[in-house]
């Protein structure tokens, strides 16, 4: 018997953008499917007076509090509050920052936002998210040697949302759909230094997947090759003959995530670029 679905408050309090706290409470709180957190993000609280509005919310709307704020006189009111409430809260971070500093043999600097500077880095992600963009859904420029990776498959295989989170990692990302039975663009049979991915899902998912994006613009009673299983199943083995022929990588998405499958596409990135280093 399915148990009745709980909720609970979930108060995540940092000291910068809150992207941190947000990806390991939704990861915690993912592990208990009977439980369902309301969010409460309050981020950007570096001063006195902020922490005071955030913890009158949380003494209005008692739950589990996670915090990343390195000012240790804030760090010690967000745990002198959540005591005297009886409510649990944790420092996300400092558990972390213990192991580095007991390896390092320094303490960590404290700076808040640290992760956020404008470096290198920052604008390298800028840089691919921009390429990804301009290079989405088959746009093939003559620039496109400068892609990093190049995902083609099918409609609905997830290749633009799976671009743009490798976009935020810093990686140059284009996408070519496969169409049923047309050749693909002559510049991505010429390409060299991009590594070329294949992604593909079963008829069953991406059918569905097309359904609810079609869902009241059509006659349910017409028949419909979009959505079509056989014509699907048609469309899936023309995309890995594609990709067999030249030697592409291909991965099924059917049961993966998005995160997923950009690990599984780094992972490849990597390894092509050993080869290619040898």
């Amino acid at each position: 018997m399915q148990q009745p679905q709980r909720f609970f408050h979930l108060h995540m309090i940092s000291d910068a953008t809150g992207e941190t706290l947000l990806a390991a409470g939704r990861a915690a709180a993912a592990q208990y499917k009977d439980a369902r957190a309301v969010e409460h993000i309050y981020p950007l609280i570096r001063n006195e007076k902020q922490l005071a509005r955030v913890l009158d919310e949380v003494e209005n709307e008692p739950g589990i509090v996670l915090y990343t704020v390195v000012d240790q006189n804030l760090a010690r009111r967000i745990d002198e509050s959540c005591a005297a409430l009886g409510l649990p809260c944790v420092s996300v971070l400092e558990p972390v920052l213990m192991v580095f500093q007991s390896y390092l043999g320094t303490p960590a600097g404290r700076r808040m936002g640290a992760q956020h500077v404008l470096d290198a880095q920052y604008f390298r992600r800028i840089e691919a998210l921009n390429f990804t963009m301009d290079h989405d859904d088959g746009q093939l420029p003559l620039d496109i040697e400068e892609a990093d990776v190049i995902l083609v498959g099918i409609s609905r295989t997830s290749k633009t949302p799976t671009s743009i989170y490798l976009a935020n990692r810093g990686v140059k990302a284009a996408n070519v759909p496969i169409v049923l039975d047309m050749a693909l663009p002559e510049e991505l049979s010429r390409a060299k230094r991009p590594l070329i991915v294949g992604l593909v899902a079963s008829a069953e998912r991406i059918s569905q997947i097309r359904q609810n994006r079609v869902l009241g613009s059509v006659n349910e009673d017409d028949f419909n090759p979009y959505t079509d299983r056989a014509t699907i199943a048609r469309e899936i083995a023309y995309a890995r003959q594609i990709c067999a022929r030249h030697g592409w990588p291909v991965i099924d998405v059917t049961r993966r995530s998005i995160e997923e499958t950009a690990a599984a596409i780094l992972a490849l990135h990597a390894k092509s670029r050993e080869i290619r280093e040898i």
